[in-house]
C-alpha cells in the first residue's frame, strides 16, 4: 500500500458509530474541482510578479502534460496538507439567474453531470470556473463564443477575484461587469466522487479537465494553499506512492487517468469518454475488520481491526 494516502484516525470509530446506527450522515455539498493542464515548454510561473508556482516539470523521465495542483494548509479542516486541484463548493446564486454561456447547451450539461435541472447544472459549472479563478488566477471566459481573456493580472482584475472569494460579488455579477460569457466549451467533465457518508464534511464533487488558455499564467493567491506546483500526472503518482505527496483517492485516481494522453488538447478530448457514475466509498464488518473500500478502485481498500483505532497513512 502507498504511504501518500490521505486516511483520517477518526474514520473507523466513525464507521462503527455509522453502522451502529449511531451516526447521522451528513447530506454532501455540491462542489467542482478543475484539473488544470498545459503542455512542457508552454508559459507557466507567476504572473505580476505573485511568487509561488513552481514548475515541477516532466521528472522522472514523465511526458505529456503538467496538471496544476495546489497544496492545501495544514490548518484547514477537510484534508489539510493533502495535495489537491482548484476547487470548492457550489455558490447557490448561481443556481437562480441564466448567464452569458457559450459551448454545449445546459441541456447536454445536466445529463453529462448526471443533475436534474439545467439550473444546477449551470451552477456546478461555474463553480469549476468560479474557483479556478479564485484560486489559481485563470479565467475560463471570454468577450465572445469564440474568444478568451487575455491577462487577468490588473488591481482591477484582483478586486473582483476577492470580491469572488469573499462572496460579496456572485459569478454571474461578475461576468455581466466585465460583459463576459462562460466558455463551458473549454471544460471537460471528468469524473464524479461523493465523500463516505462517515466523514463530518461532505462533498459531491465534479472533476473537469480544462487547458491553460493562451495568454494567461497562473498565480498562487489561493488562501487555503501554502504551496503551488506544476507537475507531470506521472510523477504526482510517482511521490505519492513514494509517500512523499499526501492525496485522496480521487486525486490519485484522476491523476492516474491523465498519464495516458500526450497533450493537453488530448486529454481535454478524451473527457467524454470518462465514466461519470458517483464514485461513493462504502465500509462494512467483515469478522474482526472493518473493510473500506472505493467500488472499482482496488488500491485504496483498507482492512482495519474492529475493535482498534485507526489511523494514519496507509
Amino acid at each position: 500500500m502507498s504511504q501518500g494516502q490521505w486516511y483520517p484516525p477518526e474514520w473507523p470509530d466513525r464507521i462503527r458509530a455509522l453502522a451502529a446506527g449511531e451516526l447521522t450522515a451528513a447530506a454532501p455539498r455540491r462542489a467542482a474541482t478543475v484539473m488544470l493542464l498545459r503542455d512542457p515548454g508552454t508559459e507557466s510561473g507567476p504572473a505580476g510578479g505573485v511568487p509561488g508556482d513552481v514548475t515541477g516539470g516532466a521528472a522522472g523521465g514523465a511526458t505529456g502534460p503538467l496538471v496544476h495542483m495546489l497544496r492545501r494548509r495544514t490548518s484547514m479542516a477537510f484534508a489539510g496538507g493533502a495535495y489537491a486541484y482548484p476547487g470548492g463548493g457550489v455558490d447557490p446564486r448561481d443556481d437562480d439567474r441564466l448567464i452569458g454561456w457559450a459551448g454545449p447547451p445546459l441541456e447536454q450539461w445536466a445529463v453529462r453531470l448526471g443533475v436534474a435541472t439545467v439550473t444546477e447544472a449551470q451552477a456546478v459549472v461555474c463553480a469549476a470556473v468560479r474557483e479556478t479563478f479564485e484560486e489559481a488566477g485563470v479565467l475560463l471566459a471570454g468577450p465572445t463564443a469564440g474568444a478568451v481573456v487575455g491577462d487577468t493580472t490588473g488591481d482591477d482584475w484582483e478586486a473582483d477575484r476577492e470580491a469572488l472569494v469573499a462572496r460579496d460579488l456572485s459569478f454571474a455579477e461578475f461576468l455581466d461587469r466585465r460583459g463576459l460569457v462562460l466558455r463551458s466549451d473549454l471544460l471537460g467533465a471528468w469524473a464524479r466522487w461523493i465523500t463516505p457518508e462517515f466523514e463530518p464534511r461532505r462533498y459531491d464533487t465534479w472533476f473537469f479537465v480544462a487547458a491553460l488558455p493562451e495568454g494567461q499564467r497562473t498565480r498562487d493567491v489561493s488562501t487555503e494553499a501554502d504551496r503551488t506546483e506544476w507537475i507531470a500526472p506521472a510523477e504526482a503518482a510517482r511521490r505519492y506512492d513514494a509517500g512523499e505527496l499526501l492525496m485522496m483517492p480521487p486525486t490519485v485516481t484522476t491523476l492516474r487517468a491523465l498519464t495516458p494522453y500526450g497533450t493537453a488538447a488530448e486529454a481535454l478530448g478524451a473527457a467524454e469518454d470518462q465514466d461519470m457514475t458517483p464514485v461513493l466509498a462504502q465500509a462494512r464488518l467483515e469478522g474482526d475488520e472493518l473493510v473500506l473500500s472505493w467500488p472499482g478502485h482496488d488500491e485504496f481498500t483498507k482492512h482495519v481491526p474492529a475493535a482498534g483505532t485507526g489511523g494514519g497513512g496507509a
